[in-house]
């Protein structure tokens, strides 16, 4: 039976795997004739074909993670969405995978190993603090809506992750004639953006089916919104332009942090300590 005190031999593996999988991603040459002059950075144009032994090892590591998780999940029984640490786990797996997967389309190399580096990060967190992971689980939580709610909220945070990136890249550069990387921007915010409203409306049908209403402003529904109103200007303001502008950018962290609160600071505000949403601690 795999406890939580079996994660670090799934853990180190994993992170190992990932710093191979950068440094063989950075080993790699840019072509000779893809940098201009003067420029202060590589550009890594979607023509360049991507370095398959960082995605093997990548592959690797994302495979033996999400061995963990299924094992974690037989173990449980139940599906380990409920803690905080539980929910790491899941943005983790998701944010590595899709950084995977978006470096093989864009093959911009920050999107792999930004992927990497973070979801490396989230490991070092369950690592260094370690969550009671009970069998238990409230009546309100036992529902066929509980699975796809938690999938499509964390998906969402982690594409949103990578557009955020992808944003502070094109504000730092200051160029923002980077077609492939504006594109990405946009096409993974539209991406998020609804999973984050699939995520939203599945929790408003489960609210309906444990307490008899749609929607009650509990403080975690009230932030949930303001961050979808947040991405939902950028769209707007996105489909009136005609290049991205500097506001726009500062939008998309804005929105990130809002998105943040929504998912880790609203626990610690005084308000939501009554919150159904803090079933977690």
């Amino acid at each position: 039976m795999i406890t939580w005190d079996n994660f670090i031999y799934f853990a180190a593996p994993t992170v190992a795997l990932w710093a191979l999988a950068i440094g063989m991603l950075y080993r790699k040459n840019i072509p000779a004739g893809t940098a201009k002059p003067g420029m202060r950075y590589q550009p890594e144009s979607a023509g360049l074909r991507p370095v398959y032994g960082s995605v093997v090892l990548a592959l690797a590591g994302i495979i033996l993670f999400a061995t963990f998780i299924l094992l974690m999940w037989m173990s449980l029984d139940r599906p380990p969405m409920r803690t905080m640490g539980e929910t790491r786990l899941w943005y983790t797996f998701f944010l590595s995978a899709i950084g995977l997967v978006m470096y093989l389309k864009w093959r911009h190399h920050w999107i792999l190993s930004f992927s990497l580096v973070v979801a490396s990060v989230f490991i070092l967190i369950n690592i260094t603090r370690p969550e009671i992971h009970s069998k238990d689980l409230m009546p309100a939580l036992q529902s066929i809506w509980f699975v796809p709610h938690v999938i499509a909220y964390i998906l969402s945070y982690a594409f949103m992750s990578a557009a955020t990136i992808a944003a502070i890249l094109l504000l730092y550069r200051k160029d923002y004639t980077d077609r492939s990387l504006v594109a990405l921007t946009d096409n993974v915010i539209y991406i998020g953006f609804g999973l984050l409203m699939v995520g939203l409306l599945i929790g408003a049908v489960w609210a309906k089916e444990a307490w008899g209403h749609y929607w009650s402003w509990d403080p975690k529904e009230t932030w949930a919104f303001i961050t979808a109103a947040g991405y939902l200007m950028y769209i707007h303001i996105r489909l009136r332009e005609h290049k991205i502008r500097t506001f726009t950018l500062w939008l998309v962290i804005f929105s990130f942090v809002l998105l943040m609160i929504t998912w880790k600071g609203v626990n610690y505000l005084p308000a939501a300590q009554g919150s159904v949403h803090v079933y977690g601690n």
